[in-house]
């Protein structure tokens, strides 16, 4: 007996395909909105990037000045743009699920790689990237 394909998952399907292509624009819209803030350990740094995570705003209390460690300052300010990144990065992808359907996730574009890469950051791709030399 030949299985028949379920008709009416596929209609469901592209129901959602057409409903999620219709609203990309807003997706898009909202996702060019979007911005991650954050503050380091000390509360001294604040970050603020867009939504491809580059860097909008950065403050410094004059505090770190005390105790001058240019190190330590720039290892802060490298760990609170990630933490910043990171939460531009959890906002696009908040805003790009709630526009899919739930099967539809599943069969997004890179799968499981593309959201490893939305999460990652460079300076990890770089120190692996140098690892394989």
């Amino acid at each position: 007996m030949e299985e028949r394909p379920n008709f009416g998952a596929l209609s469901a399907m592209i129901g959602d395909l057409k409903k999620a292509w219709s609203g990309m624009d807003e997706v898009q819209s909202r996702m060019l909105k979007v911005t991650g803030t954050a503050w380091s350990d000390d509360q001294t740094i604040k970050a603020v990037v867009g939504p491809r995570g580059h860097l909008l705003e950065l403050e410094i209390d004059p505090r770190v000045f005390r105790h001058p460690n240019s190190k330590a300052l720039a290892a802060t300010i490298v760990a609170t743009v990630r933490l910043a990144v990171e939460d531009a990065a959890e906002q696009s992808k908040e805003i790009f699920d709630s526009s899919l359907a739930p099967d539809l996730r599943r069969l997004a574009p890179g799968g499981d790689q593309l959201q490893k890469m939305l999460h990652s950051h460079d300076a990890d791709v770089l120190v692996k990237g140098n690892d394989d030399e």
